[in-house]
């Protein structure tokens, strides 16, 4: 015999086991777990998996009886298992154009903590207000197979967005967005014209007669709405002069619309800042040139940030409450997940004075 002979390995004996597929023991080790809650709450199995999906068709009591068992047995769903049987990830993707805009960011928490509650998870992008990017992500999410969108994309007109969302099957939920397609969306918006109007009434009864307001890109909702109420409001008010300087939403075209418009031959006596990352450009425009709110001029700003407290002199403000449009975006995505159509829900913003509106000076 020679060498190579002797040092042959070996051939296992043929078996006669079957191959289980990858999931198999996942998906067995679910169903025991939830024949353990069903035993424990006495109910069915089939009971146990509609209250765990969410299945409307269920009783409080049930309900509660098979949530304490769950609870008790600390049992949690294997949620591979359940995609698999059930078809959906229950995720939830949210394309953001900005997520370091304080008020974006109260937008997705309220709409996460309502999602949570209802069992899904939510997978946020931040485009950073590159629309070519919110296109990538709304595509990427797809992919990740999630079940409904949350969009506040950065610019409504990107052919490449709109594309993606004209091929898309996904239920989804504008948030304060207004986008040029014939599908009907599901969308909470704003209504921004009433606090304008609020504001510029204020601004005028104290006397003030060039207002300004420096907007964001008016390639989306939010300016477009602040520009017209602005317009309209200023019809009211004879004799008053409306400048508008849009573009993007950062404290750099903050300072330099500021600026500019400080320069003018008849600088205004008023500004509305038109976002809170807009109003840092604006006060330290104002700061450089040691112009005085409201001595010098008087100021308002859109949307509250949680540093505006502790300015001196307090900020008025254009309000609006971004954790509920959190809330109530979520909501819409959930009713269109259980069969309701899509559906339009407005929600307020209102006018508070505070010590920077003052009169104008002489």
């Amino acid at each position: 015999m020679s060498g190579a002979a002797a040092r042959r390995p070996k051939v296992p004996k043929a078996s006669n086991a079957v191959l289980t597929p990858l999931n198999s023991a996942a998906t067995l080790t679910d169903r025991a777990g939830m024949r353990e809650v069903a035993e424990r709450a006495g109910v069915a199995m089939s009971s146990v998996s509609r209250v765990l999906s969410g299945h409307p068709d269920v009783s409080s009591a049930m309900r509660a009886r098979v949530m304490a068992a769950v609870e008790a047995l600390g049992y949690e769903p294997n949620m591979l298992a359940q995609m698999l049987r059930s078809g959906a990830t229950h995720t939830v993707g949210f394309v953001v154009g900005d997520i370091s805009n304080p008020l974006l960011a109260q937008i997705a928490l309220g709409a996460e903590v309502r999602l949570r509650a209802a069992g899904y998870a939510m997978l946020l992008t931040n485009s950073v207000n590159e629309a070519n990017l919110d296109a990538t992500h709304i595509r990427l999410l797809q992919q990740r197979r999630v079940d409904g969108l949350l969009l506040s994309l950065s610019d409504e007109t990107s052919d490449e967005t709109l594309d993606a969302l004209t091929r898309s099957m996904t239920p989804s939920v504008l948030v304060d967005r207004d986008l040029p397609l014939d599908e009907p969306f599901s969308a909470v918006l704003s209504d921004h014209a009433s606090g304008i109007h609020q504001a510029v009434d204020r601004l005028v009864a104290l006397g003030h007669d060039r207002i300004a307001l420096v907007a964001g890109s008016p390639h989306v909702r939010p300016t477009r709405e602040r520009i017209n109420a602005l317009e309209d409001a200023l019809e009211n008010h004879l004799g008053v002069v409306g400048q508008v300087r849009s573009g993007a939403f950062t404290e750099a075209h903050g300072k330099a619309a500021t600026r500019e418009l400080l320069a003018g031959r008849r600088p205004p006596t008023a500004i509305i800042a038109g976002g809170n990352q807009i109003l840092v450009g604006v006060l330290d425009e104002l700061g450089a040139r040691k112009v005085r709110v409201p001595a010098d001029i008087s100021l308002v700003t859109c949307d509250d940030v949680p540093l505006a407290k502790f300015f001196t002199p307090t900020l008025a403000m254009i309000n609006r409450d971004p954790y509920e449009i959190g809330l109530a975006a979520a909501g819409l995505l959930l009713d269109q997940l259980s069969g309701h159509p899509p559906e339009t829900v407005i929600l307020p913003t209102t006018f508070v004075t505070a010590a920077s509106c003052g009169r104008p000076p002489r």
